[in-house]
């Protein structure tokens, strides 16, 4: 091998415009001392001027490199941190949706829409979801679609059924079911006046720019009077009455190991308020979307805010009185108390985000303490 050199254990640096390029030739293993060294003047000198190699590099010439460069850099922002770190984002205001909107008119859907307060670029009744009264008349029907992972319905009055690609099914008042992923619309017929509480997640999958690919879940339903039975036992139960809430936590195969939530991403609580009876107050993450099922027309309200006073109640809170059919808001965070001042019991469903932020660890749901309690416990 005297005189000869191995060109695969070379390393040959050529420009192409701007770009270095290693290349070796898998067709030549030895040559001649001389004529390595004729090729490696040649290289030397391609690095000066790299015309020779224009055929291999006609559209990446040094300048449309840097105008790519440019061009990739136009969407790049730089932030000072302690500037940053917390941004202004629009809050979730607390609204009311009537339930007037869905006791009289046509069959269609009526959007609770509250993109603007937020500054959403798409209907929104939280930043995750979107909540929606769905008025079908007597005899008729009405499609629905949205791409979304979970879609949650609640039937507030009526009777009827709903078929989509994961079947059909019947329907009446007081009954909840949830569909996983849809490709086609849901068709809801109504064999009397009725209303759907309606509640997807497809404001998440529309920030995230994605669409559902796999279905997570089968189609599940919640009779009312299962769902009553349950309630009726559990408040019985040996110290019930000191309960935060009096309720049940509606679940699914799929989550019952983990989350034990509605869906994956949808969590509900069927809540009775006692007559007579406050719920001290309580907080979390998630986003409540809360339909008053049936309450007094006056007397029964949630007093809700950022902050609680001394003895752990809701400090200058906002009042939002329950009204049967009606849906109102509960911002991300607020401590919220719930008030009976009737001699008959309210009950509540709201439907919340927090399936996703159970699964993320994230919904720090805390009680108020009872001071009462927290006294007589340092005195034992």
């Amino acid at each position: 091998m005297d005189g000869k050199v191995n060109l695969l254990t070379t390393n040959w640096k050529v420009d192409f415009g701007g770009i270095a390029v290693l290349i070796y030739f898998p067709e030549m293993s030895f040559c001649d001392k001389a004529t390595s060294d004729e090729f490696e003047k040649q290289l030397s000198e391609s690095e000066k001027d790299s015309s020779i190699f224009e055929s291999f590099s006609d559209t990446a010439t040094k300048d449309e490199t840097y105008k790519s460069l440019n061009e990739f850099e136009k969407d790049s922002r730089i932030f000072e941190y302690t500037s940053a770190a917390n941004p202004n984002i629009p809050q979730v205001p607390v609204m009311c949706h009537p339930a007037s909107l869905h006791e009289s008119g046509p069959t269609r859907v009526i959007p609770f829409d509250l993109s603007q307060q937020m500054n959403l670029p798409y209907p929104a009744s939280s930043p995750n979801l979107l909540a929606s009264f769905v008025r079908v008349c007597e005899n008729e029907s009405i499609e629905t679609k949205a791409i979304a992972t979970s879609q949650a319905f609640y039937i507030i009055r009526g009777a009827g059924k709903s078929s989509s690609e994961h079947g059909e099914l019947n329907w009446s008042e007081g009954d909840l079911f949830v569909l996983p992923s849809c490709d086609t619309s849901v068709t809801h017929y109504s064999t009397g006046n009725s209303a759907l509480f309606w509640v997807h997640d497809e404001p998440l999958l529309t920030y995230l720019g994605v669409r559902p690919t796999i279905s997570k879940f089968r189609l599940t339903v919640f009779r009312k009077e299962r769902m009553l039975a349950e309630v009726e036992r559990i408040s019985h139960e040996p110290g019930a009455e000191h309960r935060n809430r009096m309720g049940i936590l509606l679940g699914n195969k799929i989550t019952e190991d983990s989350t034990m939530t509605l869906t994956h991403t949808l969590w509900s609580l069927l809540n009775v308020l006692p007559a007579g009876e406050s719920q001290r107050p309580h907080r979390h993450n998630s986003v409540a979307l809360d339909l008053c099922v049936s309450a007094e027309p006056e007397g029964v309200y949630t007093l809700m805010g950022p902050e609680l006073d001394a003895e752990g109640w809701v400090k200058d809170p906002v009042k939002c009185h329950w009204k049967t059919g009606a849906v109102f808001s509960t911002p991300p965070g607020w401590w919220h108390s719930h008030h009976n001042d009737t001699g008959k019991p309210a009950w509540v469903l709201p439907l919340q985000d927090a399936g996703l932020y159970t699964y993320q660890g994230t919904l720090d749901i805390r009680f108020s303490p009872d001071p009462t309690k927290t006294k007589e416990n340092k005195t034992m």
